[in-house]
């Protein structure tokens, strides 16, 4: 399995040999460094622990963790703000090697996990898709939800309908983007289409399961 922890830079648009227009979204693949391998004889599997994003330190040479943190790092690595593990991985690697975009070369399709944007509290027209009542005059049903439970059986509101509540903020996988360009020299990925997340949030960036 072959997976990177990266930056969602935002959106833009490419056009192939033949002219064609592809959206795509454009995603920084800064160096990780690998934190700690994990062996089948050691730990009952086998996977690789990637870092990203150096902590800050202070004045006093220490950094801004706690001791429990920055105590599963190498003396000679920073303590990264990103820790990540891909079970699996591809490749032999070592702790302290640096991993870039150049690890998807030759990849055609890819899975992205993020954490969705937050959209608050919303009713059920925006946050399921409902169609809502009419809009003409006298109407006293505009954009509520209706009905959500039987009168005397069973009394009471089953679980899992579909009401108002907290929209996104939720952790996303899209599968199956296609690959679109690999720069290792801008150290960015390009994919077709969108991602979740806000710009600049944090992407698990692994090569796709289903493909």
């Amino acid at each position: 399995m072959k997976g990177l922890i990266a930056k969602k830079v935002g959106m833009t648009q490419v056009f192939d040999e033949n002219g064609n227009l592809t959206p795509v979204t454009v995603i920084r693949v800064e160096p990780n460094t690998v934190i700690a391998t994990k062996t089948e004889e050691k730990c009952g599997y086998n996977a690789v622990v990637l870092g990203l994003d150096d902590l800050k330190q202070l004045k006093d040479g220490t950094f801004k963790t706690s001791k429990s943190y920055a105590g599963q790092f190498p003396k000679d690595i920073t303590p990264k703000r990103h820790l990540k593990e891909f079970r699996d991985f591809d490749g032999e690697v070592k702790v302290g090697d640096q991993i870039g975009v150049e690890l998807f070369n030759g990849v055609r399709f890819i899975d992205v996990t993020a954490t969705s944007k937050g959209k608050g509290f919303q009713g059920v027209m925006k946050r399921w898709g409902f169609h809502g009542g009419r809009a003409t005059h006298g109407s006293k049903f505009h954009r509520e939800a209706g009905g959500t439970g039987a009168c005397t059986t069973p009394g009471h509101t089953l679980k899992g309908i579909k009401m108002p509540g907290h929209m996104g903020f939720e952790r996303v996988t899209v599968q199956n983007l296609k690959v679109v360009k690999v720069d290792p020299e801008l150290k960015v990925l390009m994919v077709r289409g969108a991602v979740p997340g806000v710009k600049d949030c944090t992407l698990i960036v692994r090569a796709a399961v289903k493909k």
